[in-house]
């Protein structure tokens, strides 16, 4: 089954290569499934993982739903993909992974959540996502790092951060924790070295390629 998956930023195209072969292309913008449905009737199965916010103008509702009313498969998570299933789920689209099941129970509710900022050439991300920074702070607050309230303070700070600026050391440095509890965090998340949009890219793949497992 022809699959096209648009990412580059929550997972790079050589580790989903490595997961699933299929047809990657970069973070999807407006217009980009209108060209692909107009150019090709070849494909089956399209998933959105990331997409662009404010560079330019992001997919359009429409665009996906004309893909599901062409019977193509639609998945989404991670980044632009998460929140675009959860609007769309009702018609068809289909949602996967933590990001997603956040907006469709209201735990997030916008795009700024998954936003981030990259080089267009490379793809390399220039800041962090709120909802990254979100589980990490909370798994620095179980893990007793920081209390409860460090743990709030250190979000407030970040969501009223303009998302191309935002970023672990930004954030930590702004807060009110002392020097050497602010190291002291900023160590403990370099070493878990964790990122949900990262793991929540490879469930869209991997979901992706249980359907064509499925449908073969």
């Amino acid at each position: 089954m022809n699959t096209v998956i648009y990412t580059g930023l929550s997972i790079s195209f050589e580790e989903a290569e490595n997961i699933l072969k299929a047809e990657y292309k970069p973070p999807i913008k407006r217009g980009d499934l209108t060209k692909l449905l107009q150019q090709r009737d070849d494909v089956e199965i399209i998933g959105i993982i990331d997409g662009v916010f404010h560079q330019s103008p992001a997919v359009a509702h429409k665009e996906i739903l004309q893909a599901l009313d062409n019977d193509i498969i639609v998945v989404g998570g991670a980044s632009m993909g998460a929140l675009r299933a959860c609007e769309l789920y009702p018609y068809g689209m289909r949602g996967v992974g933590t990001i997603f099941n956040d907006y469709k129970n209201g735990a997030i509710d916008s795009d700024d959540d998954v936003a981030v900022s990259f080089n267009p050439e490379t793809y390399q991300q220039m800041s962090e996502s709120w909802i990254n920074m979100k589980y990490n702070f909370q798994m620095a607050r179980d893990d007793g790092i920081i209390s409860d309230q460090e743990k709030d303070d250190l979000l407030e700070i970040s969501k009223n951060t303009y998302y191309p600026k935002r970023s672990f050391e930004y954030t930590v440095k702004k807060s009110s924790l002392d020097a050497e509890k602010q190291k002291q965090l900023l160590e403990y998340i370099k070493d878990k070295d964790f990122d949900i949009k990262y793991e929540d890219a490879k469930k869209v793949i991997i979901e992706i390629k249980k359907i064509k497992e499925e449908i073969l």
